[in-house]
């Protein structure tokens, strides 16, 4: 019997952040939901009590269900048989077993059935899943789809649809066209509305949509005729059950073979308007994006927890020279490495799950009643912090998947390009995550604006502020003279007022960024718990040290005299 949530206590010691007291005491409205709900919690170690518990019963079914049947469902994967998809078998007994569990619905509010859990741990949940079958994870996680329903559908919709995803159907979100990738303004499907039925109707064709043949769809389409830029769209819910799109194809793709990534042809299907017209784009996909991006976060992090698994174990059991692989400098350098950039991914991740339960259940809380001053300020500090840190924590947490997954293979050696170890699967499996929802290339451009308006430096001077423990405190002295570095670059960079130059060096600023912010979030870690961080912090700030002199380096030796950027 695995288990992976018990065998894993980095997830308690996420789950158990400080923060998260009032986390939930705002979620549970001081646990006035108990008055009509039996499985409500009575206070803070109830509900906290109620997380681990689920996370438990996720655990073992990711243990002994998602994960045993990853392999199976990678090579069969899904098909489709009459403009429908048929998935793999494994696929199938997933679903089955995460509905019978109760983990759909997670974060929704228990009047539609969900359980009011936060998003930390939904996003728990989803980090366990990946770890099991990240192509799985992508359907599984889709349910968060239905927060988009829940924060800009009316009541009549939320009333029809989040019960029916909290009791088991599947969502997707159709955004993507033939000619509209990462530039969503190209969005063209067209909308019209239907006056004889009072519904509208969709028509045009939508590709790379993950889940495509879900129950209830998320569609952003062109409401406003003769438009052709972001202000034209609206966002639809489309209902399967009405009829009217079909599954033309399922992409042959590199990895997450279980998850069905669909091309869809709307012809006259039956939708209906969620929110304001023109506010598709606008306000409702980027609210959509970024909590996906959370998502592919959990889904980057699972799989890092996995390579490490692997390339351990293979570490320990081979052996070469008569002696176990693991005990060569330069294997073992490579699975501390792998260790920290997992801790370090998984650090970023619970704290940016963090600020948008914050700011998320403030404006909950704001549909309710009036917010004090002291309680407004604080949404806006934490949805500040949460645009600030979802794009550096995709970039940062993708990234480091793909090396993670990379250096996974090389510890298996000639083993590891076999498909005999699960590190191939893996290793493909990651390759997405920095592309989709976002590629690193739109993270850096979302995170950048962060650096220049110094949101991350305010961060990190207040980690600086924070205590720890004596023997941490050369670490911390180490990432403050980062910090220094960070804030000389910063204005050498932005001080040329050349845009052209400030787009070339955004990616080495962001990244600089992201080493120091994960470095002190990891010795936090440590000095909460140094038996599981304290070594993957001094293996983290290691090498972020050398990542940021590197980056000194270049951008303080960069001569712009004579050096043309590619133009066409």
């Amino acid at each position: 019997m695995a288990n992976y949530y018990s065998d894993n206590p980095s997830l308690r010691h996420h789950l158990n952040h400080p923060l998260m007291k009032k986390i939930v005491e705002l979620k549970e409205r001081n646990y006035t939901d108990r008055e009509k709900f039996d499985y409500a919690p009575i206070d803070f170690e109830d509900a906290m009590d109620s997380y681990d518990k689920v996370m438990e019963i996720t655990g073992e079914i990711c243990g002994d269900i998602i994960g045993p049947n990853a392999e199976e469902v990678d090579a069969i994967g899904p098909k489709v048989v009459n403009n429908r998809v048929i998935y793999a078998p494994g696929t199938s007994e997933n679903l089955k077993a995460t509905v019978q569990a109760g983990l759909m619905g997670l974060s929704m509010p228990r009047r539609y059935g969900g359980l009011n859990f936060p998003m930390v741990a939904f996003i728990m949940a989803s980090d366990i899943a990946a770890r099991a079958d990240a192509g799985f994870c992508n359907l599984w996680a889709l349910q968060d789809c239905a927060e988009t329903l829940y924060e800009f559908g009316n009541e009549e919709q939320r009333q029809q649809f989040i019960p029916r995803v909290c009791n088991g159907e599947t969502m997707s979100m159709d955004l993507t066209e033939p000619d509209a990738g990462s530039d969503l303004q190209s969005v063209m499907l067209k909308a019209t509305y239907d006056e004889k039925e009072d519904c509208w109707r969709l028509n045009g064709v939508k590709r790379f949509i993950t889940n495509g043949d879900a129950d209830i769809h998320l569609v952003l389409a062109r409401s406003e005729e003769g438009t052709r830029d972001g202000r034209g769209l609206s966002m639809f819910i489309y209902d399967k059950n009405d009829g009217g799109v079909d599954v033309r194809r399922i992409e042959n793709k590199m990895g997450i073979k279980g998850s069905p990534t669909c091309e869809l042809t709307y012809k006259n299907a039956k939708a209906q308007l969620c929110g304001q017209r023109k506010l598709g784009l606008i306000r409702y996909v980027m609210s959509l994006m970024n909590g996906a991006r959370l998502g592919i976060m959990a889904q980057a992090t699972g799989l890092s927890e996995a390579a490490y698994r692997e390339a351990l174990a293979y570490a320990k059991e081979r052996k070469q020279f008569g002696k176990a692989i693991i005990e060569f400098p330069a294997v073992y350098e490579m699975v501390a490495n792998i260790k920290a950039k997992l801790d370090a991914s998984r650090t970023i991740l619970y704290e940016t799950a963090r600020f948008v339960d914050m700011y998320k259940t403030w404006e909950d809380i704001e549909k309710e009643r009036k917010l004090e001053p002291e309680e407004k300020a604080e949404l806006k500090k934490y949805k500040k912090l949460a645009d600030a840190y979802t794009p550096l924590g995709k970039a940062m947490t993708t990234e480091y998947a793909n090396q993670t997954t990379y250096d996974c293979i090389q510890v298996h050696g000639g083993s590891g390009f076999m498909k005999d170890y699960a590190c191939e699967r893996l290793y493909r499996d990651a390759r997405i995550t920095n592309i989709y929802e976002g590629t690193t290339q739109l993270q850096v451009v979302a995170a950048i604006r962060h650096v220049l308006t110094g949101t991350y430096l305010s961060q990190m001077k207040e980690y600086q502020e924070e205590q720890v423990n004596p023997e941490l405190a050369a670490l911390k002295s180490r990432l403050g003279e980062m910090v220094e570095i960070y804030e000389q670059l910063v204005p050498k960079v932005a001080d040329t007022k050349d845009n052209e130059y400030i787009d070339f060096q955004a990616r080495r600023l962001v990244e600089c960024a992201g080493h120091i912010v994960l470095g002190y979030l990891l010795l936090q870690d440590a000095n909460r718990n140094p038996e599981e961080f304290r070594r993957s912090a001094e293996v983290y700030i290691n090498y972020g040290e050398a990542e940021v002199k590197k980056i000194n380096d270049f951008i303080n030796n960069f001569c712009m005299d004579g050096i043309g950027f590619y133009k066409s």
